[in-house]
């Protein structure tokens, strides 16, 4: 029995694909085969399994685990909820590993999976070899150790009093929006246990997503959040995507407070506690992030965009305290090292306690840059590591200032410009920022040309 996954579904952090298109249960099951397959040869035997409310979720986790069954492993389903509360149960249920079905931040007819083995991410080559054992049928069976089995358990309120847990964190008035995705409940469950005035928006866990898209990087889905704050004079409003990894945010003014802004409140407050720390953040980030880190003492580290090579750093560096544009924010500080949005959201409560100043100060303080969103582009899936290549060779050739993390990190006097290849879609990523608009379109220009020496115009914004 051999199984052969869509082209398009083994990405570089997860796997992902169209229900009914690219993705289906014979995919699920042959997922979960491998996977178990893998924990078994590693001398294991338990996986925990959780999904985000999407329609087809159910269906992908009885699938699931099927396969991990068949492979003679046995599937701890801690149900519907979002990705950190996977990760919790993977970090401590007696388990050798955990899968979430998942489509993220993606359209409600998209669905995947997010993994954790062994207390490590698990992706890249991880995920291509789940690819190569199916094509191959190299799978475990139930004749070789018994069949396995499937226990479901509740960890919500466990995973809750883990997030309030040594809370030290004044009362605000905060506005909260679920986005209909996966983490409204945890967010009831959470809210009731804080101190403070709580106003929800959302928390209906609805695949079909009625209200707005679950992405809080997309400003106009922050919309919603920005009229509650605005009309109940808020201290601030926090936004999750649709399976509670990634966090949003406002201020009581209604500006947005992007992933690396995010970043520097956070870090004022760790490097307190850590003074010296490394503290790790994605080659989108503003270098306003990277300056404020040394300032405060710490180590800024620049790494790859990716939520499991940024966790794989923070384990290798020690580091307490990672994040990325996207609003990945990831705590080993008095935490588990994973991207937790709720608790992400606690602790904004708790540094703006601990700095003695409100979210929007924290927010006004910040030194004003010009900047572009993060631009996408579609790219035919072939060209586009080689057009990050041949821009790169350029680049050094003419002498330019260039860091090579991730795709081109371009420093100039009038500030700095990024392109790279999404490693989850044909997309072409960039990004600038600068000092005035007038540098700005310096630094745009500059992309446009780099691009244009490659046979490619920076076309319309691709969707996410």
């Amino acid at each position: 029995m051999t199984h052969n996954f869509h082209p398009t579904m083994l990405r570089e952090y997860d796997i992902r694909g169209v229900v009914g298109d690219t993705l289906s249960d014979k995919d699920a099951y042959a997922i979960g085969r491998s996977f178990a397959t893998l924990v078994r040869r590693a001398g294991g035997k338990r996986i925990a399994v959780g999904y985000d409310g999407r329609l087809s979720s159910p269906m992908l986790a009885d699938a699931l685990i099927a396969g991990i069954n068949d492979a003679g492993a046995d599937a701890l389903n801690v149900g519907l909820g979002p990705t950190p509360m996977l990760y919790y149960a993977a970090s401590t249920e007696d388990v050798e590993g955990g899968i979430q079905i998942t489509g993220s931040h993606n359209p409600p007819d998209y669905n995947g999976f997010k993994f954790v083995m062994q207390g490590r991410p698990f992706y890249g080559a991880d995920i291509l070899g789940i690819g190569e054992m199916a094509a191959a049928g190299d799978w475990e069976s139930v004749d070789v150790g018994g069949e396995g089995t499937s226990q479901s358990i509740d960890i919500v309120d466990a995973y809750v009093d883990r997030l309030v847990e040594g809370f030290a964190g004044g009362a605000f008035r905060i506005g909260w929006d679920a986005g209909n995705g996966a983490a409204g409940t945890v967010i009831e469950k959470l809210t009731a246990r804080l101190p403070g005035e709580h106003h929800l928006l959302f928390t209906d866990i609805d695949g079909h997503f009625p209200n707005h898209h679950p992405d809080p990087t997309e400003e106009k889905n922050l919309a919603d959040l920005r009229k509650l704050v605005a009309e109940k004079s808020l201290d601030f409003g926090v936004a999750f995507d649709g399976d509670g990894d990634r966090i949003g945010a406002i201020d009581g003014e209604g500006r947005v407070i992007w992933g690396d802004q995010l970043l520097q409140i956070y870090a004022a407050a760790v490097l307190k506690d850590l003074p010296g720390a490394t503290v790790i953040a994605d080659v989108k980030a503003s270098q306003a992030l990277f300056d404020r880190v040394a300032e405060l003492g710490g180590k800024p580290l620049m790494w790859k965009t990716g939520h499991s090579l940024i966790k794989a750093k923070m384990k290798e560096t020690g580091s307490p305290l990672a994040g990325e544009m996207s609003g990945h924010i990831f705590f080993a500080d008095r935490y588990y090292g994973y991207d937790d949005a709720p608790y992400a959201a606690v602790r904004l409560i708790e540094a703006a306690t601990k700095l003695g100043q409100s979210v929007t100060e924290l927010r006004g303080n910040m030194a004003p840059m010009v900047n572009t969103p993060e631009m996408r582009f579609q790219v035919d899936e072939s060209r586009k590591f080689a057009i990050v290549d041949e821009v790169l060779d350029r680049l050094t050739a003419s002498g330019a200032q260039v860091d090579r993390t991730d795709g081109a990190r371009v420093l100039t006097d009038d500030g700095w410009w990024l392109l790279r290849a999404s490693n989850t879609q044909d997309v072409l990523v960039a990004r600038a920022e600068a000092k005035d608009e007038a540098a700005l379109a310096r630094l745009l220009a500059a992309i446009d040309e780099q691009l244009a020496l490659s046979g490619i115009v920076r076309g319309p914004q691709a969707a996410h």
